[in-house]
């Protein structure tokens, strides 16, 4: 099974929770990224105007510099690539929403920082290049061994691969992209097209004649109900 598949098992299995940030405050309705400027009325509904003002002062600030924000971008794609059908991480605008959360919880702004710079300088170290420069090979080199921390005494750099790891699955299964790879469908309603004739059939039983006037059409569920001026129904 790929990273994608077990991740999406966990999903699936109900541990979001257990992957979801501590104390996470989500600003972005809909995608995790916030590269384009938003109508904040029109993506944050339900927002408080004081919420409203702290998400728009938040997407004024900028956190990571351009080479951080590189390396986000390959880090990203790294830990939750893309497959034949759906994009990367990186390609669902995960680095935006590190970005966005690095501003809104400050406390992640040192870890975040620091791994980076630890992330260039082993690779510097072992490779020449800083790590966004490195093949992938060496790159997931690195990142293998970091990817499973001390669970009595985990490193500094073990937090830092941890927390990227839950920032980069909450970000992508709450974006548009991660929620349609999940298959998510929300809450639809059920179509009940009463009991199987199959099964009244093994039991003797049928539904009475006059009932079936009275049944739902479901070939016609999707037309939306007209009146006119009355408030009569017409269809």
């Amino acid at each position: 099974m790929d990273r994608r598949k077990s991740i999406k098992s966990i999903i699936l299995g109900g541990v979001a929770g257990g992957l979801a940030i501590n104390g996470c405050k989500p600003g972005i309705d809909g995608e995790a990224g916030v590269t384009e400027e938003i109508a904040i009325d029109e993506n944050h509904f339900g927002r408080t105007p004081e919420e409203k003002e702290q998400i728009a002062k938040l997407q004024a600030e900028q956190f990571f510099n351009e080479h951080q924000m590189s390396t986000l971008h390959v880090l990203c794609a790294l830990i939750l690539p893309a497959n034949a059908k759906y994009g990367s991480a990186t390609d669902a605008g995960v680095p935006d929403f590190i970005e966005f959360m690095a501003k809104d919880i400050p406390a992640y702004q040192t870890q975040l920082k620091g791994g980076l710079m630890w992330l260039d300088h082993t690779s510097n170290k072992e490779n020449g290049v800083e790590f966004k420069s490195a093949t992938e090979a060496q790159q997931k080199v690195i990142l293998d061994g970091i990817a499973f921390p001390d669970k009595e005494e985990p490193t500094y750099e073990q937090n830092f691969f941890s927390l990227m790891r839950n920032l980069t699955v909450t970000g992508y299964f709450t974006s548009k992209m991660g929620i349609e790879d999940l298959g998510y469908k929300g809450n639809t309603a059920n179509v009940w097209d009463g009991v199987p004739q199959d099964v009244l059939d093994k039991h003797g039983k049928a539904y009475p004649k006059d009932w079936e006037s009275k049944f739902v059409d479901q070939s016609k569920r999707h037309i939306m109900a007209e009146w006119d001026d009355d408030m009569n129904l017409i269809t």
